[in-house]
């Protein structure tokens, strides 16, 4: 499962502190691990389904399979630092998470567990725990979109919609990890409610589900299915990236799906940038793969909502790290947010 070496593409001249990170990322397909160097490049990279229908333990398993596969590089020995990115809910000040797609861990102790697995294994390391959001907003800082900006959000818009920010050139998760979680900002008053409880959340409108949900409801069927009106689409494809590719073909449901979505991402990204000043938004995740699509609605929206002097050069572009970011990530939060092994000597 190990693997020797997996570069980071075109990784840049770092400032994070020296000394190796132990960098899992948690998510409700793959729990992953690896030994990040501190100019972005993963060594020893390993990976393992996250089990379906197992238990707490049965989840927990996969995620020391994964700290042990990495103890065996002979890089173990120099790790300084443990990072933790996982899907949330996340509480970062108790160090557990409830991940809405890993219904087995309800308020797990996963922090303290994994320290248990590091020590055991000869690794007695600080480790920080960071939501996917937080942790994205980490990295793309690091080596990707937000590099150079010291006022930043970041956010991650698939099956829901989560963020980070980025102020003053320091991480900002909050007391409990969860600052800069855009998702569930309000940009429709009399909007539909939100599975938090709140009513027009942007997650409700802009998420890939409720892209497809609102398309579907519209009238727009995925080309290929049963009742398609011989609508262009991906084949019987009754999600997002459906949808997208209706868009893409010129369809005028789809176009207005993802015009709705822009402009409720356009709201939220304005009101956070007033609120805190950011200069720059990042937008990574399966929905943002649509590119303009998604985009070109979000910026020309934004013109109305961004009308301030401070915020109107804001930019909105694509994170860039991909399937990195969230190894990266977590290893780049660890290093923002835990003291530097010289400093806490």
């Amino acid at each position: 499962m190990i693997t020797p070496t997996a570069p980071f593409p075109a990784p840049r001249a770092s400032a994070q502190a020296a000394g190796l990170t132990v960098a899992i990322d948690i998510g409700g397909t793959k729990i992953a691990g690896a030994l990040v160097h501190p100019d972005g490049t993963m060594a020893a990279t390993t990976r393992r389904a996250t089990p379906r229908g197992a238990d707490a333990d049965g989840v927990m398993a996969a995620v020391a399979a994964v700290v042990a596969d990495l103890s065996e590089s002979p890089l173990w020995a120099s790790a300084v630092r443990c990072g933790i990115g996982s899907a949330g809910p996340v509480d970062a000040s108790r160090g557990t998470v409830s991940p809405v797609n890993i219904g087995a861990w309800r308020d797990f102790p996963v922090q303290e567990r994994i320290s248990a697995e590091l020590a055991e294994r000869g690794a007695d390391l600080p480790t920080v725990l960071a939501g996917d959001g937080v942790a994205m907003t980490a990295a793309e800082h690091w080596l990707g979109a937000a590099r150079g900006h010291a006022n930043a959000l970041c956010m991650v818009v698939s099956t829901g919609v989560g963020g980070g920010l980025i102020l003053n050139n320091q991480l900002h998760p909050g007391p409990t990890g969860n600052a800069g979680h855009i998702g569930h900002i309000s940009v429709a008053f009399d909007g539909e409610p939100c599975v938090c409880g709140g009513r027009g959340c942007v997650e409700s409108i802009a998420s890939g589900t409720a892209i497809a949900h609102w398309a579907r409801a519209q009238g727009w069927t995925p080309a290929d299915s049963p009742d398609s009106p011989d609508r262009p689409g991906s084949a019987g494809d009754a999600t997002a990236a459906g949808v997208a590719a209706a868009a893409e073909a010129g369809d005028p449901i789809a176009l207005a799906a993802f015009d709705r979505a822009g402009r409720a991402l356009a709201a939220a990204i304005a009101a956070t940038a007033t609120l805190v000043e950011t200069d720059i938004a990042v937008i990574g995740g399966g929905v943002a793969a649509a590119g303009d699509t998604l985009f070109t609605p979000i910026r020309s929206h934004l013109a109305a909502y961004a009308t301030l002097s401070f915020v109107q050069e804001l930019q909105v572009v694509p994170a860039t790290l991909g399937t990195h970011a969230g190894l990266i990530g977590a290893a780049a939060a660890a290093t923002m947010l835990l003291p530097s092994p010289s400093s806490s000597s």
